[in-house]
């Protein structure tokens, strides 16, 4: 079983990736930490195999803790799961362990994509023959296409989509949903009716006082 640290400051996004981890077959949390110091902390008393690391945290940098990890002796690898796009910060964090990065916003099959990976590359052990054995090791890690959505729909978006369906405890409208991603009502309700499609969510007319009824759409947990 691979053990699992959750470093993340947002309790909902916490909340999110610890349900992501604990449903990948072979992985488990072990703990998970709101902050650097709660991180550095939990690895004092919780031996772990990954780190699923944010990069921005409240008391430093993800990268900060990491350095000081590795410091003080701590291998354990590291997926960063974070919303930074710098290269520079990409290339400093590969040096220190990084063996893959997560953008956020992310739904369940990215992450489950990247753990399943890891678990492939951290399985190959022993002496490699060649050279083909270690690329086909470091292949593992390598990121498949994604499988293709409906034309006009995008991967990005559709993550934004899903986070933010899933933080809505109640669900939430379509207006709703654009309103809080800076997208239009028609453009959010294509995205949540392709997961209504999807088996991901559910819908039903809510009605106001006034005027026709508007959809309502909630997150559909796996297996329900």
């Amino acid at each position: 079983m691979i053990r699992v640290l959750v470093v993340e400051d947002d309790p909902v996004a916490a909340d999110a990736h610890q349900l992501y981890v604990d449903r990948v077959p072979g992985f488990e949390v072990a703990a998970v930490a709101h902050s650097r110091a709660e991180a550095a902390r939990a690895l004092d008393r919780t031996p772990v195999d990954l780190l699923l690391l944010d990069l921005y945290l409240p008391d430093g940098h993800g990268l900060q803790l990491l350095r000081s990890l590795r410091a003080a002796g701590h291998a354990a690898d590291v997926i960063a799961v974070t919303s930074a796009r710098d290269l520079a910060v990409v290339r400093e964090g590969v040096s220190l362990g990084v063996v893959q990065y997560v953008l956020k916003p992310f739904t369940y099959p990215t992450l489950r994509d990247r753990l399943v990976r890891y678990a492939e590359f951290r399985a190959a052990a022993g002496e490699a023959s060649g050279q083909e054995e270690v690329d086909r090791a470091l292949g593992a890690l390598r990121v498949s296409h994604p499988s293709a959505l409906p034309k006009g729909l995008s991967g990005p978006t559709l993550e934004a989509v899903t986070l933010a369906l899933r933080s809505a405890g109640q669900g939430l409208t379509a207006a709703a949903a654009g309103e809080a991603l800076g997208i239009s009502r028609i453009t959010a309700r294509r995205y949540l009716e392709h997961l209504v499609t999807t088996g991901r969510a559910a819908r039903r007319p809510h009605y106001g006082q006034v005027g026709r009824p508007e959809l309502h759409y909630r997150w559909v947990p796996e297996g329900h």
